[in-house]
């Protein structure tokens, strides 16, 4: 998930330098989506993880 996050940032970043900012909104608004989602995920698996 965080790959995804990352490839829709670049995406963007490629978008915007060409000119298109429509699509460069999007694919940011996706990464930023994803990466919160993934940070989330990551968080409660930490807390509610195996204990040995």
């Amino acid at each position: 998930m965080l790959g995804n996050a990352v490839l829709f940032f670049i995406i963007a970043i490629i978008a915007g330098a060409v000119g298109f900012s429509g699509i460069a909104g999007a694919a940011s608004t996706i990464a930023q989506i994803l990466f919160v989602l993934f940070v989330i995920l990551f968080l409660v698996s930490f807390f509610t993880g195996r204990r040995r």
